[in-house]
């Protein structure tokens, strides 16, 4: 058998319009020596894995849709573009893929390297025009967790008193003041108490069983996107079990504070009926950003004759007035998880006496009470662009986008499920999805 001697460099392995060769000219990775520094010693112990090669070794599981450390192991073994991305020989050892692993649980353990790495991204695509922050389009989607069904247990849990409650409570504060009403208010809701089906093997991730979604243990990726290119502005990660509008108004902060600081505004956003609260469009009310998103659909249970559209209000009076000509008085103020209300009662001696008591009141109820939501005017208004122009085609961008962007995640980026554990990982796990989506964007748009 003949051998044939060929004299090759791995520059020639790689063709010239290779997408890695694309990402090496777009990004310059240095920065992340900035970034770890603190965290290696320059004269003691053995020489480490380089912080860049790492990095560049993570990104290829995530740009090409390798999900386990030890097949990126195999690839970059045998893959040319993939050496030469990570600036390794043809003959070069490629990293282990347990010495990644323990680097990632150790080493960066505990850092923002990935929080780092998704805005430096992020602020390369600013400077390409890729971003307007004309239009933010939110949603969530579920990444199974590394934990099976079968070992849980059920605990008591205190409701974690996130900004979106503790806004709530200024809200409700300020309105107390306003209506300057002796007796009228009460103390703020202690945090509730609540059983919950916990994993024993990653207590972090939250019991999802919602419908049509998978049963089981799961966290929540929430990404925020650019209407413009489809940019991911921001990432936040949550129990499965979580509301979506839960960590909605810290999200939308992170975006005008990461914007503005590259001289953006944020204009409007979209999101779906789930973000449809009352403090949401308070604070995008506040914040000057017009909000696009469906009705969130309510059931009335009420089995009485007299529902809430029987009852007259004067806005002169600040009071209601049944079909009887009875008056409703504000009596005071009723806060639950979904907002605060004023709350208008009738008189009881006159309910009791009233000729349609039955068409009016349950029977577990001595008089009719009527609640409203202290900013229900704002919800009012902003719900009168719906069926619009702007409105329809704000909602199918989300719908498009959103929807969109996660299915290719799911399919060629890693956002599936997960195969480490604890909120910290999947935060880290979903950044990298959603960094590895904007390269791509970023490469594409600059041709």
């Amino acid at each position: 058998m003949q051998l044939k001697l060929h004299c090759v460099t791995i520059e020639d392995m790689v063709p010239e319009d290779h997408f890695l060769r694309k990402l090496a000219a777009a990004i310059n990775f240095s920065f992340i020596y900035d970034t770890v520094s603190s965290l290696y010693c320059e004269n003691n112990g053995r020489p480490g894995i380089d912080p860049v090669v790492l990095v560049k070794y993570l990104l290829v599981g995530f740009l090409y849709g390798i999900e386990s450390e030890r097949r990126i192991e195999q690839e970059i073994t045998v893959n040319m573009a993939y050496r030469w991305f990570l600036g390794l020989d043809m003959d070069d050892r490629v990293p282990d893929h347990s010495t990644i692993s323990q680097l990632r649980r150790r080493k960066f353990n505990g850092t923002d390297l990935f929080k780092e790495l998704f805005a430096h991204v992020l602020r390369l695509c600013v400077e390409a025009g890729l971003v307007s922050g004309k239009l933010l389009l939110t949603d969530s989607t579920h990444v199974k967790a590394n934990a099976t069904k079968m070992a849980k247990v059920t605990v008591e849990i205190e409701q974690d008193m996130t900004e979106y409650f503790e806004r709530l409570d200024a809200y409700e504060a300020e309105e107390r003041e306003r209506l300057g009403m002796p007796g009228i208010t009460r103390d703020p809701p202690k945090p509730k108490k609540t059983k919950q089906t916990v994993s024993v093997s990653d207590p972090e991730a939250g019991w999802m069983n919602r419908p049509n979604k998978p049963e089981g243990f799961h966290y929540l990726s929430h990404q925020t996107i650019d209407a413009q290119n489809g940019i991911i502005v921001d990432v936040a990660v949550t129990a499965g079990n979580t509301s979506d509008n839960m960590p909605y108004l810290e999200q939308i902060g992170r975006c005008e504070d990461a914007l503005d600081a590259m001289d953006i505004e944020v204009e409007a956003v979209s999101v779906d009926s789930a973000y449809d609260t009352a403090l949401i469009h308070k604070e995008m009310e506040t914040r000057e950003i017009t909000i696009y998103t469906p009705k969130k659909e309510t059931s009335d249970s009420s089995k009485v004759e007299y529902r809430r559209e029987s009852f007259a209000y004067d806005q002169e009076t600040d009071e209601f007035i049944c079909p009887n000509g009875e008056i409703l008085k504000l009596r005071g103020l009723q806060r639950s998880e979904s907002g605060v209300f004023r709350e208008y009662r009738s008189d009881l001696k006159r309910c009791k006496h009233c000729k349609d008591c039955n068409k009016c009141l349950a029977p577990s109820q001595k008089s009719r009470r009527i609640q409203v939501n202290i900013f229900q005017e704002i919800v009012d208004k902003h719900h009168m662009a719906d069926g619009s122009e702007e409105y329809a085609a704000a909602l199918r961008q989300r719908q498009i986008l959103c929807e969109g962007t996660f299915a290719s995640q799911k399919e060629h980026h890693n956002l599936r499920r997960l195969f480490r554990r604890g909120l910290e990982a999947a935060e880290d796990h979903c950044l990298l999805s959603a960094i590895a989506i904007n390269l791509k964007r970023l490469v594409k748009c600059m041709g």
